[in-house]
């Protein structure tokens, strides 16, 4: 599959600042929703969530986090406040990946977690894959108790990233990969 090959040999990722109008129509958000779920899931126990933030909903989500972020740095200046009202605009749609880890006496939390990584991975794969961009945020707001449970969060959950997603404004350059030979090794056992 030559194209398969090209688009992993190429796909990046495009900042928000990037990703403008027009976003998935509600079929094609199914489509990126059921592409980006198909991971692996070892034992079957869905260890993660979605949040989808659109619409109207992006610039209430900003102002809740301006709140949030106002009250946790008193005298924070109106110019860091805007930024935190506009933190899913401009992109068209945004989906919290929660991590939503079950007990299992087979599957480690930290396998559900890299389940849930693997989710926000195929999410931008599926909106590449429709014709979008996507980008993988995840900050201050993912990691803050009052911020996360006002977006989405349940008690023992964690967000993982939030995957914007919109159409392109910009052809993104690519940047620097490391080297293989720095990065790989081969195993072998050790001399006893």
């Amino acid at each position: 599959m030559p194209a398969l090959r090209d688009y992993l040999l190429t796909r990046r990722s495009v900042g928000i600042g990037f990703l403008q109008e027009p976003g998935p129509n509600a079929a094609e958000l199914e489509q990126i929703l059921t592409i980006g779920t198909r991971v692996p899931d070892h034992g079957k126990i869905t260890p993660w969530r979605l949040v989808i933030i659109g619409g109207d909903d992006r610039a209430r989500a900003g102002a809740a986090l301006a709140e949030i972020a106002a009250r946790k740095t008193p005298g924070l200046d109106e110019t860091s406040l805007e930024i935190e009202r506009q933190r899913f605009l401009p992109a068209p749609l945004t989906i919290g990946v929660i991590s939503a880890p079950k007990p299992h006496p087979k599957v480690p939390e930290f396998e559900q977690l890299l389940s849930a990584g693997n989710v926000a991975f195929n999410l931008e794969h599926a909106a590449f894959a429709l014709g979008f961009a996507a980008s993988w945020i995840t900050s201050w707001y993912a990691f803050d108790p009052a911020a996360a449970k006002m977006l989405g969060v349940r008690d023992g959950e964690k967000f993982v990233g939030f995957i914007h997603i919109g159409t392109p404004s910009a052809v993104i350059e690519d940047r620097p990969r490391p080297a293989l030979a720095d990065i790989v090794s081969t195993w072998s056992l050790p001399a006893a």
